[in-house]
Order: structure tokens, then sequence, then C-alpha cells
């Protein structure tokens, strides 16, 4: 049976640019078809799904669970308190945590994330079974030998590991990401991470700008939690990590939100969270809200021919119609509430 094309309209956010433009889409299949230009559209956004580009989804069962601490001694593997909650976690637990934070992640907007999965094999296992049939597509990082299994490995800091050399042979031969964390409490352990040449690092809170340099030229996106690194006491300028920089050199940064034993996996927080604080252009932070999809082989944006992951927003609902500037309520302003569709994959 041939498929019924579907066709959504209203001005939409185009391209890497997110240029804005009143537009007809016609989806077939789960694919952008057509995008034409469309007088008199209704009051209606449509831009594309957010991609969070870090998360620990098996730390939702440690949600704002009262403790104290340095980094190393809440979430340093292998014995920090994330890591010994997670080992006396049941499996039906841990799953029923890492899918109810998916369904939040949806909820606001989200339609892929890439995680770095504790457990081994079995880790891995568990994150699979729990995003199933969710529509939200993972990026699995494993650890601890679930490296092989997954998308590819999610490394901590390199001082963190024995055998990192191992860890990343054994991921590039299984044809896996190599993503390492470097310069979350300081820039020590970040050369020892480009000289694998990943193709992700995570934080890079207070790498030097010679390190930043390096990753620009050679092209490594880095992934900022900012929410994250000020709730860990890692951050507490707008000078970390150093968003402004990174765009001054011409470099890319995807945004992630991190532990969800500290922060609630919402992109639309954290755009808003980035967007006071760190004062980047909307423009610039949406785009880092979206592009992470290419850690997943996929644009992310509204595209002819790519996968029609979207959202269509309502502005009417709130006071949203009378915005000036759609980029920048998309990231200062908008919740849940006014997603009229959402992660949208008409099949």
């Amino acid at each position: 049976m041939q498929a019924v094309p579907y066709v959504v309209t209203g001005r939409a956010l185009l391209g890497k640019e997110l240029e804005e433009e009143d537009v007809c889409v016609t989806i077939t299949d789960g694919i952008i078809r057509s995008i034409e230009p469309c007088s008199g559209a209704p009051d209606r956004w449509i831009i594309p799904a957010f991609f969070n580009a870090h998360t620990h989804l098996g730390d939702t069962v440690a949600m704002d669970l009262p403790a104290r601490g340095d980094l190393a001694e809440l979430v340093k593997p292998p014995g920090g308190l994330k890591h010994r909650i997670l080992a006396a976690t049941p499996h039906a637990e841990l799953v029923r945590g890492m899918r109810s934070s998916i369904t939040t992640m949806i909820a606001t907007g989200t339609a892929g994330f890439a995680d770095f999965r504790e457990g081994g094999p079995a880790g891995v296992a568990a994150l699979r079974e729990a995003a199933a049939g969710l529509g939200c597509y993972p990026v699995i990082l494993g650890r601890e030998g679930g490296e092989e299994v997954s998308d590819g490995a999610g490394i901590s800091s390199v001082h963190d590991v024995a055998d990192a050399e191992a860890i990343v042979r054994k991921a590039r031969t299984a044809g896996g990401l190599v993503a390492f964390h470097a310069g979350e409490k300081n820039p020590d352990d970040v050369d020892e991470a480009l000289a694998f040449e990943p193709d992700l690092l995570v934080h890079c809170t207070h790498a030097t700008d010679a390190q930043l340099r390096q990753i620009v030229d050679l092209d490594i996106p880095i992934v900022v939690c900012p929410r994250s690194n000020w709730m860990l006491g890692v951050a507490a300028s707008p000078a970390h990590p150093p968003i402004a920089r990174i765009l001054e050199l011409g470099g890319r940064f995807f945004l992630g939100t991190d532990n969800v034993m500290f922060v609630q996996p919402d992109m639309l927080q954290e755009m808003a969270f980035t967007a006071t604080v760190y004062r980047a252009p909307p423009v610039e932070i949406l785009r880092a809200a979206i592009a992470g999809a290419e850690l997943a082989g996929r644009s992310g944006f509204l595209e002819l021919g790519q996968e029609a992951s979207i959202l269509v927003i309502d502005p009417t609902k709130q006071n949203l119609s009378f915005s000036r500037d759609l980029r920048a309520t998309i990231v200062k302003r908008l919740d849940s509430s006014s997603i009229e569709q959402n992660v949208l994959k008409v099949r």
C-alpha cells in the first residue's frame, strides 16, 4: 500500500542556519519529501526536535539524593556514590527509571540522546530495553566492556581508567565512536584525551586556549553541560565552559544535560540557562541543541530527505505569539505546554 503523504504548514526554521520561512512540509514514510513556500500559513511554528548530546540516564534512580562531596566522591568510577547505587539497583528498577527519563525527554521535545552507559554489556542491554518502542533514538556509549556491544566507548577521564588505549582500540575495531570526559575539573586530562583523536569530547569546562585551538583544528565537537557544571561546583562564571571562546575559534559545541542524579534531562531548561548565563547568540544555542544528532548519523535539521523529527508549536497557547525573534523565544521561553505535536515521525 502506498504511504499517504502528511502535510504540516507554518513558520519553520530551515536548515543548519535555522532560517525562518512560511512553508508547507510534506512527509512520507517519516522522511521530509518537500519544503515549499506557503502563503497564509497558520500561526504555528515548526522546528527541529532536540538531541541531548550527553546523558547518564541510569542515574535516574538516584535523583536528588541528599548527598555531599566533591566530583570524585559523587560520580568518579568505579567507587563513586552513583556507581554504588547503580550496582545495588535491581534490573527492573533501573530500566523503569531510565524509561521514565526518556519519556520526560520526549515530552520536552527531545528526539534522541547520547548516553554514557555504565554496567558493561548488561548495562547497554538495559538501556536498549528502556528505550524500546518510545521513538526517542539512543546513541549508547558503553563502559566496562559495553563498548563492543554498543555504539562506541563513553570513557570517563583518561585518568580514571587504566586501559584507555585498549578501550579505544576495541571500540574502533567494532566501528564505534570514541568519546571522553575531559577538562571537567581542570585541564590536566585534555591533552591525553586528544592523543586518541576522539570523535567527541564532553565538558572541556577548563580547557586551555591552546587545547581549544587543537580541538577546533581537529574538528572535534564539544558537548557542554552548563547546568551540571554549576550544580557540581566546577563552574562559577560564564568563562566555564568556554562557549564564547569555542565560537570565536570557529569550533562546534553541542548541548547535553549530563547526570539525571542532579539535573533534569530537559533541553528547554538547558537552553534557557545557557542563554541567561553565557549570553551566546540564540541561534548558536538552538543549533547546539539540535546538531548532536550527527552522532547518530543524522542531520537533525529540517532539510529535504531527512527524517521528520520535528516539533509543532502553538504560540497562541501562551504569550509566545508576540515574539519578535522566534529563535530567541524558543531558546529562552518555550516550555512543553506549547508543544502541539511532539517529536513527530509520520510513517
